[in-house]
């Protein structure tokens, strides 16, 4: 770490200076870098758009001698086979379901079913319920008395 100077500023002002000296050093090289990044780019842009053209004329030759009907033909059964995959994998996935809540409703109607024939076994047949006779007629109610008015 260099020493403080008997200066009236304190260092980390100085050290923020010599940072923006460098970095506007740098930046006065910027436009001769842009100019070497762009003859460089030119250059490979004419050696991609050469690539390009020689690989173009390569598919055009392919696809002049492609036999497109077969390819055609082939992607049909191709598609027509992964359709029944799918087909085979839906009926199993939903078999597969069905099942699972079979078992998990089943469970839960025999183990009611039983409950229910368990409790009708159990339970008594009902006596005959006989009508109680009333003892006497209700008496009627007495109102209540207001007391008059001042």
């Amino acid at each position: 770490m260099t020493d403080q100077t008997k200066t009236r500023f304190p260092a980390p002002l100085y050290a923020a200076a010599g940072a923006g000296d460098l970095a506007y050093q740098q930046l006065r090289k910027l436009p001769a870098v842009v100019n070497e990044l762009s003859e460089k780019a030119a250059a490979s842009l004419r050696t991609y758009n050469e690539q390009a053209n020689a690989k173009a004329a390569q598919l055009r030759e392919k696809a002049q001698t492609t036999d497109f009907d077969a390819l055609r033909g082939n992607a049909a059964s191709v598609a027509t086979s992964l359709a029944q995959l799918a087909q085979e994998r839906a009926v199993t996935a939903y078999t597969t379901l069905v099942a699972r809540g079979e078992r998990v409703v089943g469970t839960g109607v025999v183990e009611a079913a039983d409950v229910v024939n368990a409790d009708l076994e159990t339970t008594e047949t009902p006596k005959a319920v006989e009508a109680a006779k009333p003892a006497s007629a209700p008496k009627p109610r007495k109102r209540a008395t207001k007391p008059a008015a001042e």
